[in-house]
């Protein structure tokens, strides 16, 4: 079974901590970081805000992206020699990819793929402070973070929500411990379910199987956690 997981949110949510954390803890998985795939710094326009656009999908090769998940999908077991992931024998026939990155959920040629959506909320002075302590190999410019960075995330948020892209909104201000079981069982019980939809149903009464890696054990199954807005 293949399941391919987003782990999306805000800037400085915690993402690419929870994304090391479980690729640790689960068996044959890959990982691809969004943010390899920034166009270069002489590609990103200027904005009418004024600063350079790195917050908009627009600055980022999401075709390149796309092939990477797609050459996962035709071959699990190379993509994850390639990458130096060692397949476990005892769990041969499951392979997790998980994608982070701020803008996952934004570019729908990507959006069917997933089997689970996660997205990292915290509140506009947290993430504020913690962009303050960032060191980027392209330092942010005075007012960036309120002039473009953040009313970016909510504009990619909102947007979204009205898409309909079901996710399971996680609260960042949690312990990274605590962040990281729970996203963690509940991906172990996505397998679990997978495992069991499996299992061959009498003749009789045997179900149509869904298509598509994961579907039918994914994000679509699942109701979004209530969350409340960001707001500045």
């Amino acid at each position: 079974m293949k399941l391919i997981v987003g782990i999306g949110g805000v800037t400085n949510g915690g993402k690419t901590t929870l994304t090391d954390s479980l690729l640790g803890a689960l068996p044959n998985c890959c990982v691809i970081h969004q943010d390899d795939f920034y166009k270069p710094q002489d590609q990103i326009a200027v904005g009418e805000d004024g600063f350079k656009q790195w917050d908009v999908l627009e600055s980022l090769d999401m075709a390149a992206m796309l092939d990477t998940v797609q050459a996962w999908l035709s071959s699990p077991q190379k993509f994850a020699r390639a990458h130096g992931v060692g397949v476990q024998p005892e769990a041969s026939d499951t392979h997790i990819l998980l994608l982070e990155g701020f803008l996952l959920y934004s570019y729908k040629p990507l959006v069917n793929l997933y089997s689970r959506c996660y997205f990292l909320t915290i509140p506009y002075e947290e993430c504020k402070w913690r962009r303050s302590t960032r060191n980027y190999t392209v330092p942010d410019p005075p007012g960036l973070f309120d002039g473009h960075v953040w009313p970016m995330y909510l504009k990619y948020r909102q947007e979204m929500e009205a898409n309909g892209v079901e996710v399971v909104y996680l609260d960042g201000m949690k312990s990274r411990e605590n962040l990281f079981r729970e996203v963690l069982e509940d991906i172990q019980n996505s397998l679990l379910n997978c495992s069991q939809e499996e299992l061959p149903a009498p003749a009789q009464a045997r179900p149509a199987r869904p298509q598509g890696p994961g579907r039918g054990c994914g994000h679509r199954t699942a109701r979004p956690a209530v969350s409340q807005p960001d707001t500045v």
